[in-house]
């Protein structure tokens, strides 16, 4: 039986428990990754990457090791992460987001309950050994999951899970991405290609609100910082120097579309090659780790999240050729780790492969037009939007994050400009594969998109009118209806007199009158007087439901200004007419 829907209170209350579970989980995945890092890069090797600005150590854990060279520990992440995911939750591997979209559309919003687990475990692993992957997927799949299970929990409907795992994907991105606002407009944005989940909006922003502030108390407390101040990359003021710039940040739409493309083939072609290899899977991360590290030896800058090399870019402290080895780095390095079943996100390399691309593009007509583009860091933050968006289809969010993870909110034109630019000029192309076009392509909402065929044919239309129904009078014997039972293979006939119905009688009815008596026995005596009808002006969905409530084959149709008879509508009318309709919308 459907369940019904929640009212919206209950439903906020779940969507605030979600974003508390959500923020907490943040928190844990993040001291996971961190701690991680410590032990593989710092540790096992002496490799220690810089840290954007806002990103700051919760715990100190100082390991010694030194003994492995950097270059092999994104093949033991990838050995770990292996192991972890194909052993217990398969569904963990890859880049999370895909798994939630999958789930809200495919799979009525089922999460298993050990997949947010194998899912941190992995990803910090995965990560701190320095694959080149984020954290936005695996706390999606950790939000959503416990969204999921809390449905589940109080058996609430399909349409309510559904809505729970957006809060949950809402909840974790809005927290560890410092960004309420972006997080929750992801998670409504980056299930479809060209819409928005609305239902799950007011949910969404509830369960992001809740998730950020408890992150950030909890983060504050561990570093000793104000509230509300752990944007992730620290940016000076910056602002756009005049409406001619605005052309070159056009530009930067277009170079990050068609880079992004380019990205998505890479990063598909790659993925679709370990799919095809014959080997265990438990292997092929393993060998996007050696792949990794092979990188690794000529940039080392690619390996884990990269975003203190954002940083470096943003203040200006690192060289254009640095850059486009990052650049074309990044690329194969989140490609050879994610594509090859390693456990991350994708949202974290497209932000730093995009402000690569804009720093690019601000670095080169800084030499070329100093007398115009004055803030060639401005073009950091503007390339991440763009490419974000191109990539990941969510214009909107991706311009929201970016503005919530920097603080650049005087560059708003810019960004916008560049990122609705960069969403229509790479076309339909995305990095989630799971995507689909719009709520009326998703299976979740097909029913609801969907107006029945019979919804919209009346019974009149369908009908077999009077002239053409075999009908007795009340004043004929049950003799002569089983005659006429014999010889049309009808089990009933309506019983008119005057052109009206006054009953109906069928097989049963003759059955119950005894043998020597049906000679002298009217059909008035023996019908059924209370008859279960149609109108003419009623669906044939109207019909069908009575039909099948009554367990019956077929109904007299009678006017209802003066009770005539007027035809008769059966199962086999229904179905005729229902052929005849989608043949017609099918021409």
């Amino acid at each position: 039986m459907k369940k019904p829907p929640l009212r919206a209170r209950h439903l906020m209350l779940l969507a605030t428990l979600v974003g508390v579970i959500s923020g907490l989980g943040a928190i844990a995945l993040y001291i996971l990754i961190d701690i991680s890092s410590q032990f593989f890069l710092e540790g096992l090797d002496t490799y220690t990457p810089p840290k954007p600005g806002g990103e700051l150590a919760l715990f100190e854990v100082h390991f010694d090791y030194a003994s492995i060279p950097l270059y092999l520990l994104p093949a033991i992440g990838g050995v770990l992460s292996g192991l972890l995911v194909y052993s217990l939750a398969p569904e963990a591997e890859g880049h999370g987001t895909d798994a939630v979209i999958r789930a809200f559309h495919r799979m009525r919003g089922e999460i298993r309950g050990r997949v947010p687990i194998v899912k941190a475990l992995a990803t910090a692993v995965t990560i701190g050994s320095g694959g080149s992957a984020g954290r936005e997927g695996p706390i999606a799949q950790i939000g959503a999951g416990f969204g999921s299970f809390l449905a589940s929990l109080f058996d609430l409907s399909d349409r309510d899970k559904r809505v729970l795992v957006v809060c949950g994907m809402a909840g974790g991105i809005g927290s560890i991405f410092r960004s309420p606002f972006g997080g929750a407009i992801f998670a409504i944005e980056v299930l479809y290609k060209r819409d928005y989940e609305v239902e799950a909006m007011i949910p969404a922003f509830t369960s992001s609100i809740v998730a950020y502030t408890v992150f950030e108390v909890i983060f504050g407390r561990l570093t000793g910082t104000p509230f509300g101040s752990h944007t992730i990359f620290s940016t000076p003021q910056m602002s756009i120097s005049s409406a001619w710039e605005m052309f070159i940040y056009l530009l930067l739409g277009l170079v990050a579309a068609g880079i992004a493309i380019g990205y998505i083939k890479v990063f598909y072609f790659i993925h679709n090659l370990f799919k095809r290899l014959k080997i265990t899977p438990y292997m092929k991360p393993v060998i996007g780790g050696i792949l990794t590290g092979i990188i690794a030896i000529f940039a080392p800058q690619a390996l884990g999240m990269s975003y203190g090399y954002v940083q470096m870019a943003i203040d200006g402290n690192i060289a254009l050729q640095t850059i486009l080895i990052i650049l074309v780095a990044k690329i194969l390095a989140t490609s050879f780790t994610i594509g090859s079943g390693g456990s991350g996100g994708v949202f974290a390399p497209s932000v730093v492969i995009g402000s690569m691309v804009g720093a690019t593009i601000g670095y080169l007509f800084s030499d070329l037009m100093p007398f115009l583009v004055t803030q060639p860091e401005s073009y950091v933050l503007v390339g991440m939007a763009a490419f974000v968006a191109a990539v990941a289809k969510t214009p909107i969010a991706a311009i929201m994050m970016v503005l919530e993870m920097t603080g650049g909110y005087s560059l708003l034109p810019a960004l916008t400009l560049a990122a609705i630019v960069a969403y229509r000029a790479s076309g339909d192309i995305s990095i989630y594969s799971e995507q689909v076009e719009s709520r009326i392509n998703s299976p979740a909402h097909r029913m609801e998109m969907t107006v029945d065929v019979l919804e919209n044919i009346h019974v009149s239309e369908a009908m077999t009118p009077a002239e053409k129904v075999f009908t007795v009078s009340p004043h004929s014997t049950v003799s002569e209806v089983l005659q006429a039972i014999y010889k049309t293979g009808h089990l009933g006939f309506p019983v008119v007199q005057d052109g009206r119905l006054v009953g109906i009688i069928t097989l049963n009815d003759v059955m119950k009158v005894p043998v020597d008596e049906r000679d002298e026995t009217s059909v008035e005596k023996a019908m059924t007087r209370e008859v279960i009808i149609a109108h003419p002006d009623e669906t044939l969905e109207e019909v069908l439901r009575r039909l099948a409530k009554h367990n019956i084959g077929r109904l007299p149709v009678v006017a209802r200004e003066d009770g005539k008879l007027i035809g008769i509508i059966t199962r086999s009318d229904i179905v005729r007419a229902h052929a005849a309709e989608v043949a017609l919308r099918a021409r």
